[in-house]
């Protein structure tokens, strides 16, 4: 793993009133990696036009030990992510890189910060939809996480009954272990 950081990428804290902007963003770059696989097709959108809801980001931001924050370049709103801390657990909820300033290093920084921050996590999980395959090369060759397992019909996320519909896409759950 490369262990160089944009020293240009900070993360802050997500102020209030910034938290609608911050819904638009996530929505535009989740709606910008479906769309590049799928074109508009309506059946992988959580609402009407939107791959992710904002009512998902909402449960993100304010759940449980969750930490939102934005992701800065030179200052500069670029991104944003959502965490939730958990003693010695982590769970990434939402990392998202406007689309116009991807293939950068800035989410490899973001998450780099990330880990710094939370240096006592010793296991991070995330999840990812299968079509999603930067997100996928991101978190495995990138980030260190290891696919451990694959929500879809067959097998269902015991934390989201939806998961059990035929109709419902395939999701990954990765894992990342200090040693």
């Amino acid at each position: 793993m490369i262990s160089k950081i944009n020293n240009n990428v900070t993360l802050s804290p997500l102020q209030a009133d910034d938290r609608e902007q911050f819904i638009l963003d996530n929505q535009r770059a989740f709606k910008y990696g479906a769309t590049e696989e799928f074109g508009m097709r309506d059946n992988h959108f959580e609402e009407d036009g939107e791959i992710i809801s904002r009512a998902t980001i909402e449960a993100s931001i304010d759940g449980k030990n969750a930490e939102a924050y934005r992701i800065l370049l030179n200052g500069e709103k670029v991104g944003g992510a959502v965490i939730r801390v958990d003693g010695e657990c982590g769970e990434l909820e939402l990392l998202f890189v406007n689309p116009e300033v991807h293939s950068k290093g800035i989410g490899y920084s973001a998450w780099c910060l990330i880990e710094q921050l939370h240096s006592e996590i010793k296991v991070w999980e995330t999840h990812t939809p299968y079509f999603e395959k930067r997100n996928i090369h991101f978190y495995v060759n990138r980030c260190g996480f290891h696919i451990v397992e694959y929500f879809n019909s067959h097998h269902p996320d015991a934390n989201d009954p939806e998961s059990a519909d035929e109709d419902s896409d395939g999701m990954f759950r990765f894992r990342k272990e200090k040693a």
